[in-house]
């Protein structure tokens, strides 16, 4: 295979010679609000057909992609890729893990964070460009309780909050605030023990996040300085804080600095154990599942491939102060306009909650 070496075997056009790749383009026609109808005339355009032979298919049920993905891989494709968002990335990732067959993304999910991470673009057109140039990198993912992880897992308000969205029956940025905002007034904290290396820490938390890449989606950091090739996860506690204290975490959770905040606690482990007192609802990749008390936390170093940006995967993305750094510096900086935008809606986000915890009984 030709991110392996193994020419013996299988050969391709990266290799010197004339044989094309072979790539399987999985389409999720029900993830995330944008369309998919038009994915085969995009592929058909925009593909290069002098490196790939092409094969299109959708899936229909909910682990379709991870058996077509599995097949795949057993056939010897070279390159599975995703057609949807961090759910259907995460099915064909457990599909193809520990294959000689590559992951592409082309993201069309609700928050797409682990396409995001790779710094694949966000468009059809512009991700099919993207796997015509990219290179498959090995990658690291985890099992949370031996369910697979490629982005994030985690207990707590996160977890319970991709329960109400995915019980809400609607999909999108809009759907996941609302329900964050309407949650917040009522959630609880949960006390946790978490033993590592090290030993054994008790916190009382808001949410236990522990990241192979570094956001849930749409550009919010919560494990932000997590790497995708280093062995480890990134593992974010946010303890309990006040109604004073949301503005700032909001912020810092879209600039990437919120293991900078008070609040947060942070450390890096290749394996945890996570102890609550009861039974309760987990979430791997923002899909939601029932667990009891007792959960196992580990990464798997390199055990997949991906087709993206070697530097892009090995790299970091910028934090403010790297930022700020390169802009007076006379560079502009990347995510300027992003991070402008999403702070003007986060302070009106604030306003309401600040409105609605000051009215709260």
């Amino acid at each position: 295979m030709y991110f392996r070496g193994n020419q013996t075997e299988k050969c391709c056009n990266m290799c010197g010679c004339d044989k094309k790749l072979t790539i399987q383009f999985l389409i999720n026609p029900k993830s995330g609000v944008s369309n998919k109808k038009r994915v085969p005339q995009m592929v058909e355009k925009y593909i290069d057909r002098s490196r790939y032979d092409v094969e299109l298919l959708y899936t229909r049920y909910a682990g379709h992609a991870y058996e077509l993905a599995k097949d795949a891989a057993a056939r010897g494709v070279d390159v599975v890729v995703a057609v949807g968002g961090d759910g259907t990335v995460n099915e064909v990732g457990r599909g193809v893990a520990h294959t000689n067959t590559a992951m592409g993304v082309i993201p069309c999910g609700s928050g797409n964070g682990f396409a995001r991470h790779l710094g694949i673009p966000i468009g059809i057109k512009s991700s099919i460009e993207f796997i015509n140039k990219a290179e498959p990198v090995a990658i690291d993912y985890g099992k949370i309780n031996n369910i697979p992880f490629f982005c994030t897992c985690g207990v707590g308000f996160d977890a319970f909050i991709s329960l109400k969205f995915a019980d809400s029956g609607k999909r999108g940025l809009l759907t996941y605030l609302e329900n964050t905002l309407h949650e917040s007034l009522t959630y609880q904290p949960e006390t946790y023990e978490i033993e590592n290396e090290e030993g054994t820490m008790k916190y009382k938390a808001w949410l236990i996040a522990c990241g192979n890449a570094s956001q849930y989606g749409n550009n919010a950091y919560i494990t932000p300085q997590a790497s995708l090739t280093d062995g480890l996860m990134d593992v974010t506690i946010m303890e309990p804080f006040t109604v004073l204290d949301v503005p700032s975490l909001s912020f810092q959770l879209f600039n990437k600095t919120l293991d900078q905040n008070s609040r947060i606690k942070t450390f890096r482990a290749r394996k945890i154990k996570i102890h609550r007192s009861k039974p309760g609802v987990l979430h791997y990749d923002g899909d939601p599942v029932m667990a009891d008390e007792n959960l196992e936390v580990e990464i798997i170093p390199q055990g997949l491939y991906v087709v993206a940006s070697d530097e892009k995967v090995k790299g970091e993305s910028l934090n403010l102060l790297q930022q700020i750094s390169e802009y007076f510096s006379g560079l502009k900086p990347k995510g300027e306009e992003f991070i402008a935008k999403r702070q003007s809606h986060l302070f009106e986000l604030n306003r309401t909650l600040l409105r609605k915890l000051s009215n709260k009984d």
